[in-house]
């Protein structure tokens, strides 16, 4: 087992795990690396020096920033750079930072690179997501795949809403949802 799928074991068996217990599961193999966002902790796990496979919000630092991770995988400097752009409200294109995630079922990819392709400061809907990918019925299954994406805010599941203007779900929680659409620009107060 990798080192990242310990330390999601372990925020999921232990919420409120102090970060002392992340340390001891050698997590600087995986290539991650813990990013202080305005809306908490993001961390950003490096596939590979020039992709990424996950990009999370959580409430835990486990990971350390040590520099020669920036060194050893070029993507963390790319993805903390963009972030950085991101919170400052400059649009940003989300297509700049490769990704290669090794889960997910064909389905879940197709929604996710439908994900990927929704512009910065724009909103669509799971109704509309299912319309693309050519299975307008699948709406709840699109709900459950833009559920699983193991990329937030690279894959923008966060401008993926219901079709009554709801917010729908997501990962990181609604709150940041409303955050998140807010630095695009979108008046949160239209949404149900």
């Amino acid at each position: 087992m990798n080192s990242f799928k310990k330390v999601l074991e372990g925020v999921s068996k232990d919420p409120s795990a102090d970060v002392q217990s992340y340390s001891k599961l050698d997590c600087l193999e995986a290539g991650a690396i813990s990013y202080a966002s305005p809306m908490g902790c993001i961390n950003i796990v490096a596939a590979d020096q020039h992709k990424v496979s996950h990009v999370f919000f959580t409430e835990h630092f486990p990971f350390d920033d040590a520099e020669h991770l920036y060194r050893q995988y070029p993507v963390l400097t790319r993805v903390r750079e963009l972030l950085a752009r991101y919170f400052a409200s400059e649009p940003i294109n989300v297509c700049e930072i490769p990704i290669q995630v090794d889960t997910g079922t064909p389905f879940q990819k197709e929604v996710w690179h439908i994900i990927q392709q929704i512009p910065y400061g724009e909103v669509q809907s799971y109704q509309w997501i299912a319309e693309q990918i050519g299975k307008p019925k699948a709406v709840r299954a699109v709900g459950n795949a833009v559920g699983a994406n193991p990329v937030a805010i690279l894959r923008p599941c966060h401008r993926v809403i219901r079709s009554n203007g709801a917010l729908g779900g997501y990962g990181g929680g609604l709150e940041r949802k409303r955050q998140l659409l807010a630095l695009e620009g979108h008046d949160i107060e239209k949404f149900k």
